[in-house]
């Protein structure tokens, strides 16, 4: 465990009763009553629990200084703070857990001071000292108490964990944000499936409560690949016998006809990044034999008309380019034990020219339908490359720009008004 320290410049009473003792550096005790003590505060264990309180003091000497006695050691001392300012000292049980907790070669350490450039750190021993405005330094305490959790839960804090952590504690949740970044849904080949963001957390919890589970972000937010974990998880729990993988062969106005090669190779393309996953998340020598046992199916969205699908996890994948008619077909395939899970982007539909997506308008024609559940994700959401995240929200507001064009373009006409 470690501890943190700390007071603020302002608002402290003046100790009164009995009063408070210290050593000095030297070991010598003092004792202090009344008016001889202008502020105290004691220590308190933050990662013990918020109202874990230790016998310890500060206590503000003639010289201006302030003293800690924790009651295990030397005095603590550091300067006054100024007004409006604030100092915590964080003190690390010993070498390894501040390295665990601060990131090797003060990785996580540097992430932290490059979001919160107003305040200095200072690293002293198994001590780390954090003085900066009032309502920063809170925030950063806040911070190393969730740093604390997950280190305890075996995490390895880096920038990008930091970086999620920091964007979960931005949103207010109610939720622990250990909770969502230690939700461990599948573990293989050396690595952990886990959700990264608040709305990928929601997103895997509405999987687990719901039979139909339609997940709707931009390019990069998990959505195929948490839904694809979930389907593997349930294969080897025996929740379900099989797993179908399925999205709409025809892209950008390609047509199947016209490619080179046989049926496998014509659509064996355009289901490559369900292949790609499952190679994540299995044995891949172990995907072929399932496949050929029926365990495992990756498919044409067209090669599910006509089928019942019972006692599977069916995946839909790039739902944005269905059209209502195809989803109305896919959604009616569920059978008894089933789970369905459809994912998209609406941002990035490729269907001809007028042709209406079946994504677009499908939570209007189901919402209120017990079972079904809608979960949206959004730049905040992606997790690939920082710039991924940057596009989809300078596409975001450009595509709002240019629809009030249209709308205001469309208004002066109704009007009569010529430009």
């Amino acid at each position: 465990m470690f501890h943190v320290r700390g007071s603020t410049a302002a608002g402290y009473p003046a100790w009164s009763g009995a009063g408070v003792r210290w050593r000095d550096r030297w070991g010598k005790e003092h004792r202090a009553t009344g008016a001889g003590i202008s502020q105290s505060k004691q220590v308190m264990s933050i990662f013990e629990g918020t109202t874990g309180l230790r016998a310890s003091t500060m206590t503000e000497s003639a010289n201006g200084k302030r003293r800690l006695n924790t009651g295990d050691g030397g005095p603590g001392e550091f300067p006054h703070s100024l007004p409006g300012t604030r100092t915590e000292v964080v003190l690390f049980e010993n070498s390894d857990q501040m390295v665990q907790s601060l990131g090797s070669h003060d990785e996580a350490l540097r992430f932290i001071e490059e979001q919160f450039p107003d305040v200095n750190f200072h690293a002293r021993g198994n001590e780390l000292s954090i003085s900066g405005p009032s309502g920063d330094v809170p925030r950063i305490m806040r911070l190393l108490q969730e740093v604390r959790g997950l280190v305890a839960r075996g995490t390895v804090i880096t920038p990008a964990v930091l970086q999620q952590l920091v964007s979960l504690l931005r949103t207010q949740s109610l939720q622990n944000p250990v909770d969502v970044l230690t939700h461990d849904i599948l573990s293989s080949r050396g690595r952990t499936i886990r959700p990264k963001t608040l709305n990928q957390k929601n997103y895997v919890d509405a999987i687990d409560a719901n039979t139909v589970i339609f997940g709707i972000g931009p390019a990069g937010t998990g959505k195929t690949y948490l839904a694809m974990a979930k389907a593997v998880q349930a294969l080897q729990q025996k929740e379900v016998s099989r797993i179908i993988l399925t999205r709409p062969a025809v892209e950008a106005g390609e047509r199947l006809g016209f490619l080179p090669g046989t049926l496998s190779d014509k659509i064996d393309p355009y289901l490559r990044p369900l292949y790609d996953a499952l190679h994540d998340m299995m044995d891949p020598e172990s995907i072929p034999r399932l496949m050929a046992a029926g365990t495992i199916e990756v498919a044409p969205l067209a090669y599910m008309r006509g089928r019942t699908l019972n006692d599977a996890f069916i995946i839909l994948d790039e739902a944005q380019n269905t059209t209502p008619e195809q989803m109305k077909m896919f959604l009616t395939r569920l059978g008894f034990g089933s789970r369905m899970v459809v994912t998209g982007d609406v941002t990035q539909v490729d269907l001809p020219f007028g042709t209406r997506s079946g994504l677009r308008i499908v939570e209007e024609i189901l919402q209120g339908i017990e079972g079904v559940s809608f979960s949206v994700l959004d730049a905040a959401d992606v997790v690939r490359h920082r710039l991924v995240g940057d596009i989809v929200n300078a596409y975001s507001i450009w595509d709002e720009t240019q629809r009030n064009r249209v709308k205001h373009s469309a208004g002066r006409e109704k009007r009569g008004e010529h430009a």
